[in-house]
């Protein structure tokens, strides 16, 4: 972004005005869908604004990881449809899609909403993976916070297949659901100048000083930070965007 674009976003931003009119710790319109797909054990839609993501549960039989024998695993994927943007390429995941799965991932696991024990089939030998794969279909910026949102939908609406002499069939879901003991939601603030805001558009993300990223759970814990942006952030700041992402998160558990 050019100096004269990125002075206008910051001019704005100090009047407490968004480019969209929004105030600075306000989000755009948020809905989230559930079981969109009938071939996923569990799918969300969630839309923030103009971003959209769709997000799908697939469940696998495998083997645990050596050092966990006891353990289930869950495996998360991030894929940026060229037709999302023109600023997506076909080919292998770049650097964005890697750190949004990465966040997001990270994310639920830290939080200890999966309780991975209860994924075990056979100890050392088969167990359940969750296999969660996350399509960006339109970005108009805050991938993060849809993705994340989208992911742990998807999980809450996920039934496990029939599993019967060592074979699965997916045409004959369950009633067992994926046990979730905690609802993480990752929450991204940014800081352009002197100001914070929530759910950036495109030119505010190319106007960003600092980023962080703040995953927490119901009960006010912190699982997750995940930095951004080039700039660094000063302790008194980081101590305001916890805050700020603590308050927003409620806002968006309760669309779950």
């Amino acid at each position: 972004m050019n100096n004269e674009m990125k002075q206008h976003v910051v001019n704005a931003l100090k009047k407490n005005v968004r480019i969209d009119g929004r105030k600075l710790v306000d989000y755009r319109e948020i809905t989230v869908e559930t079981d969109i797909a009938s071939t996923a054990e569990g799918s969300a839609r969630v839309k923030i604004g103009e971003t959209e993501i769709l997000a799908g549960v697939k469940m696998e039989i495998a083997s645990p990881f050596p050092d966990r024998p006891e353990e289930g695993a869950i495996m998360l994927n991030a894929e940026f449809l060229p037709m999302a943007s023109p600023e997506f390429e076909s080919g292998p995941p770049g650097m964005p899609a890697i750190e949004l799965a990465r966040v997001v991932d990270r994310g639920i696991r830290e939080s200890g909403a999966l309780d991975l024990k209860k994924l075990c089939i056979k100890k050392g030998e088969k167990c359940w993976m969750i296999v969660v794969d996350i399509c960006i279909v339109n970005d108009a910026g805050n991938l993060l916070d849809a993705a994340a949102l989208g992911a742990i939908a998807a999980i809450r609406d996920a039934n496990f297949p029939t599993y019967e002499n060592d074979e699965l069939d997916y045409k004959k879901p369950t009633d067992k659901k994926i046990e979730l003991t905690k609802t993480p939601i990752a929450i991204t603030v940014l800081k352009i100048g002197d100001c914070l805001l929530v759910d950036p558009m495109h030119d505010e993300e190319a106007s960003v000083d600092s980023r962080l990223t703040v995953t927490t759970t119901e009960d006010g814990v912190i699982c997750a930070l995940q930095k951004g942006g080039l700039q660094p952030i000063l302790t008194e700041d980081v101590d305001k965007m916890l805050d700020l992402a603590m308050e927003k998160a409620k806002v968006l558990r309760k669309l779950l």
